[in-house]
């Protein structure tokens, strides 16, 4: 395994009238996921001035363990919610600078 932590955001929109069951989607998954290992922090956060948009900030040991917490159940069954409940997906991988 590589050796550098990754730092991730993932963005949503909510899909009109999903914003509740969106919420509900992305908060199931916060618990498990911060039980794997490797998961040096996994967050959720809702933006201030639009409740239909929410953000996952979570940062992993290694690509391996951000690739085995792919391949969960939990993420797999939050996977097949999403294409009702959310626009796609904003990813974005980040580099810690200093």
């Amino acid at each position: 395994m590589d050796a550098k932590p990754i730092i991730m955001t993932v963005g949503f929109q909510a899909r009109p009238g999903k914003e509740a069951e969106l919420k509900q989607a992305l908060t199931e998954v916060l618990t498990p996921t911060r039980k794997e290992d490797g998961c040096l922090f996994y967050d959720l956060h809702v933006c201030a001035d639009d409740p239909s948009k929410f953000l996952f900030h979570e940062s992993w040991a290694s690509n391996a363990h951000h690739d085995a917490h792919d391949q969960t159940p939990h993420i797999q069954q939050l996977r097949g919610k999403l294409k009702e409940l959310s626009q796609p997906a904003d990813k974005h991988w980040w580099e810690k600078i200093g």
